[in-house]
């Protein structure tokens, strides 16, 4: 067997997707971007701008995210 030790790509690869986690994690919960089966191609893309558009009015002060901290 090789060596499975993560190289220095693995472990790069592994932070953006912390980052990326993080954020998909905040638009889920906070924004409510859910996957829903939406009929309409343009439903989808208005409830996901939406999100979006409510992601840019949070709170970005703190580095790290606070699930009480709402839109309210």
């Amino acid at each position: 067997m090789k060596n499975m030790l993560p190289t220095l790509q693995d472990k790069l690869n592994l932070i953006k997707r912390r980052g990326i986690e993080a954020v998909n994690d905040i638009l889920m919960t906070v924004c409510d971007i859910d996957h829903t089966r939406h009929r309409n191609p343009l439903s989808a893309l208005v409830h996901i701008l939406s999100g979006l558009t409510a992601y840019t009015f949070l709170d970005h002060k703190n580095t790290r995210f606070n699930p009480a901290r709402t839109l309210a």
